[in-house]
């Protein structure tokens, strides 16, 4: 066997779920989940609301842990390291799981200061990588072009759309590893919902994507796997198309042909 075939073979998962419970107070949330996600793919989260995918995807970089009550039992790796052990720095960890939320949610400055926001909290100084770095992201994010001649305009300025892709600009300019997606299209117009679809096939070449969305065309256009989640469970995980075309369980069956959610 080669070393690189051996490689392959070895080759951990990005992130990896064992026997997660999540509860706040007594209500449980999560039950039970064990998953297993991959470098350098999409994987979306389906189900009806409340049924825990915003709050699982939460757990990837510890947004949970700002609730009243919540608990969690069970592992969460990221390559290979428990994110959830004591001595686990949350900033740090935060550097490396970016997040881009349901609604764009710029800040009240420039368009150069928001995507360079994260860069400067980490103590990074240098205008001449600050520029560089913004560059890049908006480059990344499909937005250069339209805010090059721009940047000191406000963000606020920006239409839904180009928000979004700025807030994702400031999510990249960071560098993380794992981008996770709530919901990141929900609030805007199919244009650009469009352009925000096609730039997340782009991303997924340098990233790890998970994304939430209710919308079952779009886990169907853009990820590679798929988990569909009913009351806290993970009824189903796996090949996108498989799970749309061939679904195994019978909950699945009925929420993606519409009889339920």
């Amino acid at each position: 066997m080669t070393d690189h075939v051996k490689d392959k073979e070895l080759k951990l998962p990005k992130i990896s779920a064992e026997d997660v419970n999540v509860f706040y107070g007594d209500f449980q949330a999560i039950k039970n989940i064990s998953m297993d996600i991959n470098s350098n793919t999409v994987t979306a989260f389906i189900g009806p609301s409340g049924c825990g995918k915003s709050t699982f995807l939460r757990l990837f970089n510890r947004m949970n842990d700002y609730v009243e009550g919540f608990r969690m039992e069970g592992k969460i790796k990221i390559d290979d390291n428990n994110i959830y052990k004591k001595k686990v720095h949350v900033e740090e960890l935060r550097k490396k799981v970016g997040m881009v939320f349901q609604k764009p949610n710029p800040f009240p400055k420039s368009i150069y200061e928001n995507v360079a926001y994260g860069l400067k909290i980490q103590g990074i100084s240098n205008k001449k990588i600050i520029d560089e770095r913004v560059e890049t992201a908006l480059k990344q994010a499909d937005l250069w072009k339209e805010a090059k001649d721009n940047l000191n305009k406000s963000a606020l300025a920006l239409s839904g759309g180009q928000q979004q892709r700025l807030c994702i600009a400031r999510t990249l300019a960071v560098e993380p590893s794992i981008i996770l997606m709530d919901e990141p299209t929900s609030a805007l117009d199919p244009i650009s919902t469009t352009r925000i679809e096609e730039l997340i096939f782009e991303l997924k070449s340098n990233y790890t994507i998970v994304i939430v969305t209710h919308n079952m065309q779009q886990a169907g256009r853009i990820s590679d796997n798929t988990g569909f989640f009913y009351l806290g469970e993970l009824i189903e995980y796996k090949n996108t198309k498989d799970l749309f075309t061939n679904p195994k369980n019978t909950k699945t069956e009925n929420y993606i042909s519409g009889r339920f959610g």
